[in-house]
């Protein structure tokens, strides 16, 4: 699954001349917590809600309402935009796990998507949570099955055929290290809700079953 397949493509920015003001309002009526700050068609930045909120003054200040709305109608996005800010990008054609580590390297929420250094989208960590509910076939009914296997070729062939050989299709199959217990793991979710058989076949096959979960519901 790429970047693109997940994106917002229907980007709301904000210019770096815009007001301050003008940019809590694109905010509220899109319901959104970040803007692509753009300079004359080119994107120069990233603004949050945080940030807005960091230019609004004190609240033990002593201006009155007309005042503050007064300094923030004159206050613009590149006045309170960071000079040294970092502009992390992803690239439309990259795979969501790439835009997800670069989140969590970051320690951001949400990544521009440009294509041939234009912006043509934006994805945030709630995308990336939804890529991860598909790819894992978590949204229909299933059976998840999670066994330690050895890290050596074939094996992945050997534990799926025992699923062929019953016509039970797979949804899904994720493996991993676990550094807690210094294995691999497997997860194999099928599409049978009653496969006991297969996991019989399995441990008798040498693999160690950690548990079978059944969701008839979703």
């Amino acid at each position: 699954m790429k970047v693109k397949d997940k994106m917002n493509s229907r980007v709301v920015t904000v210019e770096i001349s815009s007001s301050v003001n003008e940019a809590f309002r694109l905010m509220k009526e899109n319901n959104v917590r970040r803007l692509p700050v753009m300079d004359h068609g080119r994107l120069v930045g990233i603004i949050t809600l945080s940030d807005l909120n960091h230019a609004m003054p004190s609240a033990a200040t002593s201006l009155s309402i007309h005042e503050l709305n007064y300094i923030l109608a004159k206050t613009t996005i590149g006045d309170i935009l960071p000079k040294k800010q970092r502009l992390i990008t992803v690239d439309a054609d990259n795979y969501i796990e790439t835009a997800a580590r670069l989140m969590r390297d970051n320690k951001i929420s949400g990544l521009p998507v440009v294509e041939d250094g234009k912006l043509v989208g934006i994805i945030t960590e709630t995308d990336i949570f939804d890529s991860l509910i598909q790819i894992l076939g978590v949204t229909r009914p299933h059976t998840r099955i999670d066994l330690f296997i050895e890290d050596k070729p074939g094996v992945l062939a050997d534990i799926t055929r025992v699923f062929g050989d019953r016509k039970i299709n797979i949804l899904n199959t994720v493996v991993y290290f676990d550094e807690r217990r210094n294995l691999h793991k497997a997860i194999i979710r099928v599409e049978e809700l009653n496969c006991q058989e297969a996991v019989k076949e399995l441990e008798e096959k040498g693999y160690k079953i950690e548990s079978v979960l059944v969701r008839s519901e979703v």
